[in-house]
C-alpha cells in the first residue's frame, strides 16, 4: 500500500474531528457565543450543508490542478476556517467559519479518495479506499471523545486550535509523502467529469449510499438519549459505550476493505441486511441492556464501514474522477441529514425508539435499490469472464486508468 493512502486518512481523521467537536460542546461553545444550544446546533447543519452543496463546486474549482496541489490548497482553507472559528468573536462569524470547512472537507475526500485509487494497484483498490477510511472511523472513535477533552479542559477554542494544528501536521505530511501526478485523463476537466452523471443507474447507485448512512446516523445522532432513557445506562458510561461502538466500526472498515473489490454487491447486501435486522433488535429490545450494546455494535460493524464498497460500486457505475467521488460523499452528507433530521421529528412524535425504526426503514429502502443490479447479475463467480464479457473489476479498473 502506498504510503500516501495512510497520510490521506491522517487528513480525513482531521476533517471528521473538526466536523464532531461542535457536537461534543455545545454547551461551552454556546455559553462562549453567547446564544443558544439548538442554535449551535444549527452550526452542524451548517456544516453539513456545506459539505453537500459546497464540496462539489470547490471540487469543480480544482478539475485543471494536479492532485498534490489540489489537496494542498484544501489543507490551507481548511486550516483558514478552523483559525477563523477558533478566534470568532461571534454567531455569524462562527457560521462561515463552519462553512469554509465544511466545503473544504466533502471536497478533500473527494479528491483524496480519487488519488487512493490512482496509486492502488486494480486488485488492492477497495483496501486502499478502506485504509484512507479508517480516518473517518478513527475520527468517531478518538476525534469527538479528544476534542471535547481538550475543550473542557482549555475551553473551547482550544479544541478549534488542536485541529489547526493537527491540519498542518497533515499538510506536511502530505507534501512530503505524495507523489506529484499529472491531472488524471479522465477527470481533468469537467466535461470529462459530468458524462458519468448521464447514466441513471450512478443516480440508482448514490442514492443506496445515502440509505445505508442515513439508517445508520438515524439512530447514531441519538445513540446517547436512546441508551439513558431507554436502557437505563448513566450518563457517565455513555461515552464508553460510543468508544465501544468507534472500535466496532474500525474492525468493520478493515473487514469490508478485504471483500470490496470482488465482491462489491455482496458485501453491501449483506452488510443492510445485517444493519436492518440489528436495528430492528435494538428497537424492540432498547430497555434490556446486553442486548440493546449488542445491536448498538452490530451497527458500528455494518453501517458506515459498508464506505469502501460503496465506493466500489460508484466507481464501477461512474468513474473514479474527483468530481464523482466528491458528489458521492455529498451523497453521504445527505444520508447524515436525513437520518439525524428525521430521526428527530420522529422522537417528537412517537418517542426514543422512532429514529431506530427509521433506521430500519431506511435501510430496507437500501436493499431495495439494489434489486436492479441484483436482477442483472449473471449466474458466474465474481469476478470471472464469461464468452468474453468484461467482470466488475474490468470495468473498474478501465473507469480508473
Amino acid at each position: 500500500m502506498h504510503r500516501a493512502v495512510h497520510i490521506m486518512a491522517l487528513g480525513i481523521f482531521a476533517m471528521v474531528t473538526s466536523e464532531f467537536a461542535v457536537a461534543g460542546l455545545m454547551p461551552q461553545i454556546a455559553e462562549g457565543l453567547g446564544v443558544t444550544v439548538p442554535q449551535v446546533g444549527y452550526l452542524v447543519t451548517a456544516f453539513a450543508v456545506a459539505m453537500a452543496v459546497g464540496g462539489p463546486f470547490l471540487t469543480v474549482a480544482l478539475l485543471r490542478v494536479n492532485p498534490k496541489t489540489a489537496l494542498t490548497a484544501l489543507f490551507a482553507v481548511f486550516l483558514a476556517g478552523n483559525v477563523l472559528a477558533a478566534v470568532a468573536p461571534g454567531y455569524g462569524v462562527m457560521t462561515v467559519a463552519r462553512v469554509i470547512t465544511g466545503a473544504a472537507s466533502q471536497a478533500f475526500f473527494g479528491i483524496s479518495i480519487s488519488l487512493c485509487l490512482r496509486l492502488a494497484r486494480p486488485e488492492a483498490r477497495g483496501r486502499a479506499v478502506a485504509t484512507a477510511m479508517n480516518g473517518l472511523m478513527l475520527g468517531t472513535l478518538l476525534g469527538m471523545p479528544l476534542s471535547t477533552l481538550i475543550g473542557e479542559r482549555l475551553g473551547w477554542r482550544a479544541a478549534f486550535w488542536a485541529v489547526g494544528v493537527l491540519t498542518v501536521i497533515a499538510a506536511l505530511a502530505t507534501l512530503a509523502a505524495v507523489p506529484r501526478l499529472e491531472r488524471d485523463g479522465g477527470g481533468g476537466n469537467l466535461r470529462g467529469e459530468l458524462v458519468a452523471f448521464r447514466a441513471p443507474r450512478l443516480w440508482l447507485t448514490l442514492s443506496t449510499s445515502t440509505f445505508i448512512i442515513g439508517a445508520t446516523f438515524a439512530a447514531f445522532t441519538y445513540f446517547t438519549p436512546i441508551l439513558t432513557g431507554i436502557t437505563g445506562f448513566a450518563a457517565g458510561t455513555v461515552p464508553l459505550l460510543l468508544v465501544a461502538y468507534g472500535a466496532a466500526t474500525v474492525v468493520g472498515n478493515i473487514v469490508v476493505g478485504r471483500l470490496a473489490d470482488r465482491h462489491t454487491l455482496a458485501v453491501l447486501l449483506c452488510g443492510l441486511v445485517l444493519n436492518l435486522a440489528f436495528l430492528t433488535g435494538f428497537a424492540l429490545l432498547a430497555h434490556l441492556p446486553v442486548p440493546a450494546v449488542t445491536f448498538m455494535m452490530g451497527i458500528g460493524l455494518a453501517g458506515v464501514t459498508l464506505n469502501a464498497a460503496m465506493t466500489a460500486r460508484v466507481q464501477r457505475a461512474g468513474n473514479a474522477g474527483p468530481l464523482v467521488n466528491t458528489v458521492h460523499a455529498s451523497f453521504i452528507t445527505l444520508g447524515v441529514i436525513i437520518g439525524s433530521w428525521a430521526g428527530g421529528l420522529g422522537i417528537d412524535v412517537f418517542g426514543l425508539r422512532a429514529p431506530l425504526w427509521l433506521g430500519a426503514a431506511l435501510a430496507a429502502i437500501g436493499v431495495a435499490t439494489l434489486v436492479p443490479d441484483l436482477l442483472r447479475r449473471r449466474p458466474a463467480l465474481p469476478d470471472a469472464p464469461r464468452d468474453g464479457a468484461r467482470t466488475d473489476g474490468d470495468l473498474l479498473s478501465e473507469a480508473v486508468s
